[in-house]
């Protein structure tokens, strides 16, 4: 089986910031209880005109150009989301089509905040199979558009973004090792619950604000925490390697808590630890490959270095992928 590697990552944030004090304008909140409970300071929010693919493309456009790359050299689309233009078509085909490539393969991931350590797994195997050569993966979410800005316990939390890698066959394999799990015995810990088959949209579900994202935040914190780790330390072992070997974890920004527990745990030095959620919040399957964008454009990546992607999510879901650099 031949190696892949991430030939460029690109992002994009909105324009529009929603600020700590701009929310407590909306519920009863303010900066200092945000901060402390969150480490979250402002979001980056999608216009009314811009729709998850809008992101989604123009974070591929910026990926192509940091890999050189044409939208001629890609031979499919993967974009982790769980909040589509639509429930069908698939937003990846909008994507690929918005990109410049109208029939190449494209279809998504709807596997909520795990959704681009699950992608990542999955488009390094097809590229590692020979399926394809080159694979775009986009996190993209528009979260505000499910967020109900009068529950204070979710509306400080997320925020719009979008983050694209290129996966590219290589001599060197950077897939290391991945861990991946689910658990759908408790959907309702976190979940939106209409809109689906279960309940349908009706004026009854609008009327009940049944539209917008749902979570129960005590019992995710503890799931959150457990889960990262025991993912994390998985997917080095499969590499033969322990946290001492890392030299970045990426995870997933949904709680300062959560990262700063998650860090405890694997006993990391908090220095490799890359954190943005003061300026994203939380954006699902986009908050991981944001992050891996700041750390690639600063140009603190140097070759070899092992970086671990871990998330959790709804599902509930979680998952780890060990990574090593090529550049």
């Amino acid at each position: 089986m031949r190696g892949v590697r991430i030939a460029g990552v690109g992002s994009y944030a909105p324009d529009r910031i929603l600020s700590n004090e701009d929310l407590a304008r909306l519920v009863d909140t303010n900066d200092e209880w945000i901060t402390t409970r969150t480490g979250m300071k402002r979001r980056h929010i999608a216009a009314a005109d811009q729709a998850t693919s809008d992101l989604a493309i123009e974070a591929g456009r910026r990926a192509l150009a940091r890999a050189g790359l044409s939208v001629g050299d890609i031979d499919a689309f993967v974009v982790a989301t769980v909040t589509p233009d639509y429930p069908f078509p698939a937003t990846a085909c909008l994507v690929a089509n918005g990109l410049g490539a109208p029939g190449k393969p494209a279809f998504d991931i709807s596997i909520a905040c795990s959704g681009f350590v699950y992608g990542l797994t999955v488009a390094s195997g097809l590229v590692r199979s020979g399926v394809f050569s080159r694979v775009m993966l986009i996190g993209a979410e528009s979260l505000s558009k499910i967020t109900n800005y009068r529950d204070r316990s979710t509306c400080v939390l997320f925020g719009d973004g979008a983050g694209a890698v290129i996966l590219e066959a290589s001599e060197r394999n950077c897939f290391l090792g991945s861990s991946l799990g689910a658990d759908g015995s408790n959907p309702e810990v976190l979940f939106q619950p209409a809109g689906g088959s279960r309940y349908p949209a009706s004026a009854q579900t609008v009327e009940n604000s049944r539209h917008y994202i749902h979570m129960a935040g005590k019992e995710v914190f503890k799931f959150a925490v457990s889960k990262m780790v025991d993912s994390s330390l998985t997917a080095l072992a499969e590499a033969n390697l322990t946290p001492d070997d890392m030299a970045y974890l990426i995870p997933h920004q949904a709680n300062l808590r959560i990262i700063d527990s998650a860090t405890k745990y694997l006993k990391v030095d908090p220095e490799k630890v890359v954190v943005n959620i003061q300026e994203y919040g939380n954006t699902s399957s986009a908050s991981i490959p944001l992050a891996l964008a700041e750390l690639d454009a600063g140009g603190k990546l140097k070759q070899d270095d092992v970086v671990v992607f871990v998330a959790f999510g709804g599902g509930l879901s979680w998952g780890a992928v060990a990574w090593r650099w090529s550049a």
